[in-house]
């Protein structure tokens, strides 16, 4: 199981949001490249690219800070990259830059043609990002609540074709309450491609929970605040998962 440090970058710089608030952005770092180049030296196999302007605007604008870690580290590790990817054009200009996967999110529940087109078009480079509270799916940045199940949606996409699928709590995102085991093991279960567990992951505590049920079809577990702040070790919770 993997261990994907997140870099999300707003105006630039590298921070963290709670449960999706714009307004509530920490700053992390002012400098993505060289938070990229950490995580390249942490031991990182593959790390995690949100572009939060991009998915609130609905197209990129962290384009220059997402080049400047393709530059830095995407020689050496696997980068994949969500926000503000709505078309096939967007994609390809990415993947041609050095991004190995894009997650595609709102525009995949909005627009699921676009995700079929993208999947034919980008075979094994295209990831679905699942956000959902209490089962039911949210789109554009959280802000709002669709009447989707999120395992009916999720299994739709399977068929469409999608690498994995990026599964996020976000009634837990960024408040570092632990892991949804439950909610991320009961979607895992009910398809046969894997499932990136994100939100809420706090302490090694959860890291070994999500290891204990790897076999289910949990490939990875993504950690942002956590690892920020201190209360998760990234070393150690990539030898807990080996």
């Amino acid at each position: 199981m993997l261990v994907i440090p997140a870099i999300d970058l707003k105006d630039g710089n590298c921070v963290r949001l709670q449960q999706g608030d714009m307004q509530a952005a920490t700053v992390f770092s002012e400098d993505p490249a060289r938070m990229a180049r950490h995580w390249q030296e942490q031991g990182a196999a593959r790390v995690h690219l949100v572009d939060l302007n991009g998915a609130f605007a609905g197209k990129p604008v962290n384009e220059r800070a997402i080049k400047s870690i393709v530059d830095a580290i995407g020689s050496e590790v696997r980068l994949q990259l969500g926000g503000g990817i709505r078309d096939l054009d967007t994609i390809e200009r990415y993947l041609d830059d050095g991004i190995s996967w894009v997650i595609i999110g709102t525009a995949a529940v909005k627009n699921p043609g676009f995700l079929h087109d993208a999947c034919n078009a980008f075979p094994g480079q295209v990831i679905v990002g699942l956000d959902a509270r209490d089962g039911k799916v949210a789109t554009d940045g959280w802000s709002k609540m669709t009447k989707h199940d999120v395992i009916d949606l999720a299994k739709k996409f399977e068929g469409y074709g999608v690498e994995a699928i990026v599964y996020t709590d976000i009634g837990r995102d960024g408040m570092m309450s632990g892991v949804n085991i439950e909610a991320t093991l009961n979607l895992a279960r009910a398809l046969t491609i894997p499932v990136i567990a994100s939100g809420g992951i706090h302490t090694i505590d959860d890291i070994k929970a999500l290891k204990a049920v790897e076999a289910e079809g949990i490939m990875g577990a993504i950690a942002g605040r956590s690892l920020y702040e201190g209360t998760l070790d990234f070393k150690a919770a990539v030898a807990a998962c080996e």
